[in-house]
C-alpha cells in the first residue's frame, strides 16, 4: 500500500487538514464522496489521498459552485479515467510490433498473447476472439 493510501488520520485530524468540520466529513462519508477505512471499532481513518479528495470536494463546491451530486459524479468519472489509463499503460507495456496478438478472454478482458506462432493455438484453445494481429 502506498503511503498516500495508508489510513492514518482520525476524523478530527483529517477535518483540520481539510479545513472542514468533522460533521461535514461524516456527511461526505454517508453520501459516498469520501469513504475512509474503518478500524475494528468502526472509527474512521483517513489517508492523505482522502484528505486531498476532501480538499477537492471543498474546492468544487465553494469555488466552482458544483452541488454534491455533481461532485460525486465528477469523482466517479475521474476514478474511471485513472482506471482506464492504468489499463492503457498496461497494454502499452506489451506492445512490441510483430510480436504480440491481443485477444479478449471469456470475461471480455483484453489480454496479450506473446508469440504469434503459438497465438493461433492459444486463441483456439482459449476460445478468445482476436482483436488485433500485427502484419507479418
Amino acid at each position: 500500500m502506498a503511503l498516500e493510501d495508508t489510513p492514518q488520520f482520525v476524523i478530527s485530524a483529517a477535518a483540520t487538514l481539510a479545513g472542514m468540520h468533522p460533521q461535514t466529513l461524516r456527511q461526505y462519508d454517508r453520501l459516498g464522496l469520501v469513504s475512509p477505512r474503518r478500524t475494528a471499532g468502526r472509527g474512521r481513518r483517513y489517508s492523505l489521498r482522502d484528505v486531498a479528495t476532501l480538499r477537492e470536494v471543498q474546492r468544487l463546491s465553494q469555488d466552482e459552485g458544483v452541488n454534491l451530486a455533481g461532485i460525486k459524479r465528477i469523482l466517479e468519472l475521474e476514478s474511471e479515467v485513472e482506471r482506464l489509463q492504468r489499463q492503457v499503460d498496461y497494454l502499452r507495456a506489451y506492445v512490441e510490433p510483430g510480436r504480440r496478438v491481443f485477444t479478449a478472454d471469456r470475461t471480455g478482458d483484453v489480454v496479450a498473447v506473446r508469440r504469434p506462432a503459438r497465438a493461433t493455438r492459444q486463441v483456439a484453445e482459449s476460445g478468445a476472439l482476436v482483436l488485433w494481429r500485427p502484419s507479418r
